[in-house]
């Protein structure tokens, strides 16, 4: 595997094998596929899982449910075996073999019913050899989180453009805020305790005041710079991923995104318990028909929302 960006390039040795070719108790296991493909990932290994195995959703989405469903069906106690993770550092698969290490961050790691277990532990110390590791007992409302944060991430990649071109600008970063903040209200709608992490407090979105959005404004202004520091720190090398992983995924890999399988469903959790979340499922509408070649990228579609967003009463103040 080679592996290049703001660690420098390096060769790293990798052990591969189709599941066809495993056996026995494969112990530990990352789920590290994207979110969309993370439950067929899981079904191709389950003969080789036990009860006392570990698996681990090491990628975005709300797969934790998923992936213990699928466990159950095959008669494994799926609770017990499915443990929680945020990975917050960045890259990119350029190719077969090739990754991109895009910017640096740290993994927030727990039991799903909040315990500090032995193998949690375990991982976390092996975890530590690429990035810290902060253990949390409230891992689902982290995932949450990362999920109310991903649909401004999932905004920016309505234009091909550069992240400072979107979320840099003042006037996208307010309807990106927007989008985040109804995002936020679909999980306290939830019952959800969203947790902060790494760049993201859920505070600074809970947006009332003129005030109250200059200081969401000077957030996101903020996480835009923690984001590609690392990146200004190496310039040396020529970044091939200058977006978000949906826009990536868009642009450059040519395919759907994670956007149904992560952030996309937060529609789902809305309808269950009554939110209001016409300004998330109108984002991803416009999304998945770009994804389908009905839709093209481009700032047009910023103006597009922000005027629904206006229509409907969900622009800051």
């Amino acid at each position: 595997m080679f592996i290049d960006g703001v660690r420098g390039e390096m060769t790293i040795p990798v052990r591969a094998a189709t599941p066809d070719q495993l056996s026995g108790d494969l112990g530990t296991v990352l789920i590290a596929t994207k979110s969309q493909h993370a439950v067929e990932a899981l079904e191709q290994i389950i003969p080789l899982l036990t009860a006392e195995s570990c698996v681990v959703s090491f990628q975005n989405g709300f797969n934790e449910p998923d992936m213990i469903a699928a466990l159950d069906r095959a008669g494994l106690p799926g609770q017990r075996i499915v443990m929680g993770s945020i990975p917050n550092y960045g890259g990119a698969l350029v190719d077969p073999g090739y990754v991109e290490f895009v910017h640096e961050g740290p993994i927030q790691l727990g039991e799903l019913d909040g315990t500090t277990s032995p193998r949690l532990s375990e991982l976390a110390g092996a975890l530590e050899a690429l990035t810290q590791v902060q253990l949390s007992d409230k891992i689902w409302g982290q995932i949450w989180a990362k999920e109310v944060y991903a649909s401004q991430v999932v905004f920016s990649a309505l234009a091909d453009a550069p992240i400072k071109e979107t979320l840099g600008v003042e006037r996208y970063a307010r309807l990106a805020g927007a989008v985040v903040k109804e995002a936020l209200e679909i999980a306290d709608a939830s019952g959800i305790e969203v947790q902060a992490f790494d760049f993201f407090d859920p505070a600074n979105y809970r947006v009332k005041t003129a005030e109250d959005t200059r200081k969401l404004l000077a957030n996101i202004e903020h996480a835009i710079w923690l984001l590609k520091k690392d990146q200004e720190n190496k310039p040396s090398h020529s970044f091939k991923k200058k977006g978000s992983g949906i826009w990536w995924d868009i642009v450059y890999r040519k395919r759907p995104s994670e956007t149904r399988s992560s952030s996309g469903k937060l529609l789902a959790y809305g309808e269950a318990v009554g939110a209001d979340t016409r300004l998330n499922a109108r984002l991803f509408e416009m999304i998945y028909e770009i994804e389908d070649g009905r839709r093209p990228l481009g700032f047009a579609n910023f103006d597009e929302l922000e005027a629904y967003a206006a229509s409907i009463g969900k622009t800051l103040p």
